[in-house]
């Protein structure tokens, strides 16, 4: 048994600590005063409201309860509260320690990955992520999920991997903590752009060509940068990208299937009422295929959409009438 904390409890730190608890894990959980007091009262999230929280998982606003005792952290934030929330804990994320992250994003200030971010302000923990097709309703309901455990060190990825291991949720590793961390944070602003294709009310031929071309400008940022290829042939690759792509759970699919329908993005990210990583993501990953000199046209027309109002019917005119070439499927 380990004594765990997670660090955001959102739908994803509820469903990741629920699996923890289950493996018979000494799991603490931190939030917000506010909300921490509604879930000590309920034991409910608003948008999990058939999820009861079980009680032997402890709820706490206090820092130093959540912190001071834990041999892992597990934070269960989005990439952008990573870099909020991350440094009040960081003088607990020590030597022997684990910090563990979920998110799936890129820090948008300094263009690094989450796992770069904290291991510079870790004071000599060890770094892993967890990422793959994994949406927290389906964990919730002991739905089979199968996701990666990436670490550079693979002793480290394994302890994650047992920690999680279960019957219902099954975990590989990885030592490509970059492929693992870019084929995660990309495939959201990919699947804002299958949301666009969905809303226009374009067909399956469209959403498998833009997961396939989708995954290959992935691949090519991922290379650039020093990941593997045969690491986006896996989970945290084509598979996270298909059930992000294909799945009405998924938030940047709805973001991009109401922005089709020619709502405005202030009133899309309101109505979908949680953090679409997708659009956080687009940006960052623009400036990076830059960087690196990367062509990666799918992520440069959906920026297109989100920031400068370009119509989603003409991204896909404009994307459909480039140059012709020859198809070159593993780059």
């Amino acid at each position: 048994m380990k004594k765990i904390s997670v660090i955001g409890f959102g739908s994803w730190g509820i469903a990741l600590a629920s699996v923890l608890d289950k493996n018979g894990h000494d799991v603490t959980a931190w939030d917000n005063e506010a909300y921490v007091n509604e879930l000590i009262e309920t034991r409910r999230n608003n948008y999990l409201p058939e999820v009861v929280i079980p009680s032997s998982i402890k709820i706490t606003h206090d820092i130093e309860t959540a912190a001071k005792h834990a041999e892992i952290f597990v934070l269960g934030l989005t990439s952008k509260a990573v870099s909020i929330t991350a440094p009040i804990f960081a003088p607990y994320f020590t030597e022997g320690k684990i910090v563990v992250s979920g998110a799936k994003g890129l820090e948008e200030t300094s263009q690094i990955r989450i796992s770069q971010y904290l291991q510079k302000i870790c004071n000599g923990c060890s770094v892993a992520v967890l990422t793959g097709p994994s949406h927290a309703e389906e964990v919730l309901k002991n739905i089979p999920t199968t996701i990666v455990a990436a670490a550079e060190d693979e002793k480290i990825a394994e302890i994650v991997q047992d920690i999680f291991l279960s019957e219902s949720f099954r975990v590989y590793t990885s030592t490509d903590l970059i492929g693992a961390e870019i084929g995660g944070a990309l495939k959201n602003v990919i699947a804002v752009a299958a949301g666009c294709s969905d809303g226009l009310g374009f067909g399956d031929n469209t959403k498998a060509a833009l997961i396939t071309r989708g995954i290959a400008e992935i691949t090519r940022l991922g290379v650039a940068m020093g990941a593997k290829e045969q690491t986006f042939a896996g989970l945290s690759g084509i598979g996270d990208l298909i059930v992000t792509c294909t799945s009405q759970h998924s938030r940047n699919w709805r973001a991009g299937s109401m922005l089709a329908k020619g709502k405005m993005l202030d009133d899309v990210l309101k109505e979908v009422g949680m953090v679409v990583e997708g659009v956080d993501t687009a940006k960052t990953a623009l400036q990076l295929a830059r960087k690196y000199n990367v062509e990666m046209p799918i992520v440069e027309e959906i920026n297109k959409v989100i920031f400068e109002n370009k119509s989603p019917k003409d991204a896909v005119v404009d994307l459909m009438l480039r140059e012709r070439k020859e198809e070159l499927p593993t780059l």
